[in-house]
């Protein structure tokens, strides 16, 4: 795999991004560009077509897929790209995530919606202001007091960035104490500034072959175990039952990845998980949904540090999108970098004591309607 460092990079472009991402992973294997038989190209609005990653690297009249899928485009490149492994059309594929966000002049993901009725009120709020409700529903739902909430929403952040301290190919490289997190300025609902994550460039890249070629290009070679994708209705905004406490994308997505993987207790079957943290209130609702808290409980096991680098399950050990930023096409495959890293070893301060599986997720969308995506990757093939 490869991955270049995510942060306002003024200074490189989109194909400066894909060339680096690129040769890392082909580097890491010890094979070059031609001996590459397909490549899938994830990105948001960084490019359109094939094109945007054959003319930089020089692919001459390799197929070049381009897709998109929200916030789950890099690990939708992933998905696509072991499918057209598994299914033995070809021998080796890469998958690439890439986006450049700052250049844009607009701060945040910028993108245009398709026409509609007017009926979907939904997508004229905020990316903040729609997952600012996650943070009074769970309490209401729950009995949380909201100074408890809080507290959990400031953990996720500091945590976050505690980890992406330890980083070098972080955003945000330092530790923040959590009394300047709760002091923040206000985005929307009780969100400050750093619970929101940040607005990056970035590209990430894997080479995918089949499980019984790997140790042909590797002696540490990582496994993939589970696939899995869920697209919503998005009716959560008009549907009565539905309460923001909860992504039931995630949770369909997450059963689906732990019955290809054969995972029966994800607590302790899991070594580590990279969850699409885009806003604090979404990791603490996401453990739930992932199945490492019971309903109810997440808030209290943040608190309690079960998901800290050196808790029984360590979640965004990395640093998440908090410490990473969210360049969209290459969040997906950067979460697969990390998982990379620890199952093979090379993390290095960050290192986790002798992980076996990991678990990827993101989401793309809002509350009330998303597409969500969950692989399961470890350091053996075969079912957990």
């Amino acid at each position: 795999m490869g991955c270049t460092r995510f942060g306002e990079l003024w200074d490189r472009s989109t194909d400066d991004l894909l060339v680096e991402a690129v040769g890392e992973a082909l580097g890491s294997a010890g094979i070059f560009r031609d001996d590459v038989d397909a490549w899938w190209l994830g990105t948001l609005g960084s490019g359109q077509s094939g094109l945007t990653l054959s003319r930089p690297l020089g692919i001459e009249y390799k197929p070049v897929t381009r897709v998109e899928n929200y916030c789950a485009t890099g690990s939708e490149s992933f998905r696509n790209a072991c499918y057209a492994v598994a299914s033995g059309a070809y021998d080796r594929v890469v998958a690439v995530g890439v986006e450049k966000l700052k250049d844009s002049g607009f701060s945040g993901l910028l993108r245009a919606d398709p026409p509609a009725d007017g009926t979907a009120s939904e997508l004229s709020v905020t990316a903040p202001a729609a997952f600012s409700l996650l943070d009074p529903a769970y309490c209401a739902r729950h009995g949380v007091d909201p100074g408890d909430m809080r507290a959990a929403m400031t953990h996720v952040a500091w945590k976050n960035h505690v980890n992406g301290a330890r980083n070098p190919k972080a955003q945000f490289r330092a530790e923040v104490s959590r009394e300047k997190i709760e002091s923040a300025p206000k985005v929307a609902g009780r969100l400050g500034v750093l619970d929101c994550s940040g607005v990056s460039d970035g590209a990430a890249a894997a080479l995918v072959v089949r499980a019984e070629d790997a140790y042909d290009y590797t002696d540490r070679p990582v496994f993939v175990k589970a696939l899995a994708l869920a697209a919503g209705p998005m009716r959560g905004g008009m549907d009565p039952d539905y309460d923001f406490t909860s992504f039931p994308e995630v949770r369909h997505a997450a059963r689906d990845a732990y019955a290809q993987a054969g995972i029966t207790d994800p607590r302790r079957q899991l070594s580590l998980a990279e969850v699409h943290d885009c806003f604090t209130p979404t990791e603490v609702v996401l453990m739930e949904d992932l199945g490492f808290s019971d309903g109810g409980r997440a808030w209290r096991d943040v608190l309690e540090g079960h998901f800290d680098a050196d808790g029984r399950l360590p979640v965004n050990v990395d640093g998440g999108l908090k410490s990473f930023g969210h360049p969209v096409g290459a969040s997906g495959l950067r979460m697969l970098y990390e998982a990379w890293l620890q199952l093979r070893g090379d993390a290095g301060p960050r290192q986790l004591d002798d992980p076996r599986t990991a678990l990827t997720h993101n989401l793309g969308g809002r509350p009330g309607g998303c597409v969500s995506f969950v692989s399961v990757v470890g350091r053996e093939p075969g079912p957990c």
